[in-house]
């Protein structure tokens, strides 16, 4: 298994590093899509039949470590280029790579005609490369290394099309509000090295065992891992990066939105799961950010009119719930919501470019409708999604989302439960009112100009997605039903320490069947109600009036960002232009080193006027400087 695992992580690069050198003498787009895409498909196999050798062996033993090389020494810290598989590593990696393939296919289509198409599959393998380390590191600095990647990679693809003014700002926010979070993460590092004598996961987590509960050493660790969690994640306050990424072609909103580099937080505190369990202090910090992210930008959602920009903001919102979960001591229901949101938020993402594809690049709903008789596979496969991500039973996201309403009912209480109730019910209300204002009612185009069409390359994606958005969820089904929960036996191992420890300050409390089925018909009954009365309310919709009150709030986004600009950006950039230039920077840096200059300068002046160039004024000098030395060892 582990002999050919490298090529994992290997082929992507090889992948990156073929079309980023040669695609332009290749220049041909066939070529270079399925080389891309076969660098993520070969690992997707390589991953799948790791997969299957893991379920083979006994629980207890799913955990292998690699160790490729030694990567750092210097003195007590040794750093090796080491992966860890386990199941929370396989599951990541398969998702990576099975979703990664599907719109590395998808992208042949969409990019079609570029003329950065190489560069394009270049960067999208850079990327998964990148995210490859990043949950398969058994170190936190390699773990890093991927954090990293996939920052730079994301500011190369939201910014790829360059030359639009917006997307160049758009990509600079998501590298800079990343880096804020980044810094979290390094200061963490630093504080393991420094308190446990190590950088390696399998090395801290064991010495955590002897901590009380709440101790401050590790309260610290926790919410600065969780900053930078904050930052991949999108979550208060350093969420408003991600709904301007949207500026960037599609499928890298489909990548890094959906099933990739925004779940790098949910991973990394799923990974350090112990940690949190021994601080409920961090870990209620985090339900309490979850619970907030989830419906600020649910309510954000409800009216924004471009396709994706509400895409852009339900994932904010789902990434809400996964940190719910966490806060909840749920580990694997987050993880198992991650997978799930995987599947159908890939494929919306996917739709929308489908959608913007056949609209020729339109992407505000109210200047579309009745795109369901143009365009059928793509409405199809879209509501199977929206289906999904609203809790409808049987689709996947209705068992993630429901999992997640029992444990925060089951270990939160009633009033946290409503509120997130409340949140779901947002859910379903913007997402049938996407639906509707984009598939049903009157064309509100000129089709005279605008035919919808659909792509046949860019529909095999949408289809098997579709395909996993509605059973992808039976993985993961609740125990009252009698069946196995795959899901949850599958990362027993991994997680099993910090239920242990979740239980010996909090027993679990256990419900009856008819409990738990109350809950569910509670959730189905809210989810349906709510996505009908969208449906009803905007399917015929053809007129728009400019919003007012509340809801003009809700458009412009609470203002979040005119405020970060009043706060934060402007004040920097004042004290940066008045202060550290004009006075710190050009008259204490550069006047010390125009000073020193300066001096040296005339000194070497006054100095010159000795050289003549007239041979008796040397000789008289040579004289006088034997007559002084002659005096000089008389008088002595």
């Amino acid at each position: 298994m582990s002999d050919l695992f490298y090529l994992v992580t290997l082929l992507p690069l090889l992948g990156f590093l073929v079309n980023g050198l040669l695609g332009k003498k290749i220049n041909n787009e066939k070529i270079t899509g399925i080389i891309g895409s076969l660098m993520v498909f070969i690992p997707f196999l390589i991953a799948s039949v790791t997969f299957f050798q893991l379920l083979s062996f006994n629980p207890e033993e799913r955990s292998i470590f690699v160790n490729y090389f030694s990567w750092i020494t210097a003195g007590n810290l040794e750093i090796n280029y080491a992966f860890l598989i386990d199941p929370l590593s396989m599951v990541m990696v398969l998702v990576i790579t099975g979703i990664g393939f599907l719109i590395h296919v998808y992208s042949i289509g969409y990019m079609h005609g570029d003329p950065g198409f190489a560069k394009f599959f270049a960067y999208l393998n850079l990327f998964i490369f990148a995210m490859l380390h990043l949950v398969l590191a058994d170190n936190f600095l390699l773990i890093f290394l991927g954090w990293e990647g996939v920052g730079l990679c994301s500011y190369l693809l939201i910014g790829f099309w360059y030359q639009h003014k917006f997307t160049g700002e758009a990509a600079k926010k998501a590298f800079v509000m990343n880096r804020i979070g980044d810094v979290g993460f390094m200061i963490a590092m630093f504080i393991i090295f420094a308190n446990f004598g190590t950088l390696k996961i399998s090395e801290f987590l064991p010495q955590l065992e002897g901590y009380p509960l709440n101790d401050g050493l590790l309260i610290a660790i926790g919410l600065l891992f969780f900053l930078g969690a904050t930052g991949k994640s999108a979550q208060i306050p350093l969420y408003t990066w991600l709904p301007d990424a949207m500026a960037g072609p599609t499928p890298v909103s489909a990548l890094i939105h959906a099933a990739t580099m925004v779940t790098a937080g949910i991973y990394l505190v799923a990974r350090t799961s112990l940690l949190y369990a021994l601080t409920p202090v961090t870990t209620q910090t985090i339900f309490i950010i979850g619970i907030v992210t989830s419906l600020l930008a649910g309510t954000i959602a409800i009216k924004q009119n471009d396709i994706k920009k509400v895409l852009a903001y339900s994932t904010v919102s789902q990434l809400g719930f996964m940190f719910i979960a966490l806060g909840v001591f749920a580990y694997h229901v987050a993880v198992f919501h991650l997978v799930t949101h995987a599947f159908f938020k890939a494929l919306m993402f996917l739709g929308s470019g489908s959608v913007i594809h056949g609209m020729k690049d339109e992407q505000d709903i109210r200047y579309m409708g009745g795109l369901k008789r143009k365009m059928k596979i793509t409405f199809i496969t879209f509501l199977i999604g929206t289906l999904a991500i609203s809790g409808i039973p049987p689709l996947s996201g209705f068992w993630s989302k429901d999992e997640i309403l029992y444990k925060v009912m089951s270990n939160a209480g009633t009033v946290y439960y409503i509120i997130v109730l409340i949140s779901a019910a947002i859910t379903a209300f913007y997402m049938f009112r996407l639906v509707s204002l984009t598939f049903y009612g009157k064309a509100r185009y000129n089709e005279e100009k605008i035919h919808p069409h659909e792509s046949s390359v860019m529909t095999i994606p949408l289809i098997i997605l579709a395909v996993l958005s509605a059973i992808g969820g039976f993985i993961g089904m609740p125990h009252f039903l009698g069946v196995p929960n795959v899901f949850e036996e599958w990362l027993a191992p991994v997680f099993s320490k910090s239920y242990s420890v979740f239980e010996s300050f909090q027993p679990s409390v256990e419900h009856s069947v008819s409990f738990e089925i109350i809950l569910i018909l509670i959730s189905v009954i809210v989810a349906s109600v709510v996505s009908w009365y969208a449906f009803k309310k905007f399917s015929k919709q053809e007129t728009f009036e400019e919003e007012s009150g509340f809801g003009k709030v809700l458009e412009n986004k609470y203002y979040v960002d005119e405020v970060y600009d009043t706060v934060v950006v402007e004040p920097i950039k004042n004290v940066s232009d008045k202060f550290l230039w004009n006075i710190f920077d050009v008259k204490i840096i550069d006047g010390v080193i125009n000073g020193i200059a300066n001096y040296f300068s005339k000194l070497s002046f006054d100095w010159r006027k000795l050289q003549t160039g007239i041979v008796q004024d040397y000789t008289a000098i040579s004289v006088a400087g034997v007559i002084a030395i002659i005096l000089y060892l008389l008088l002595k």
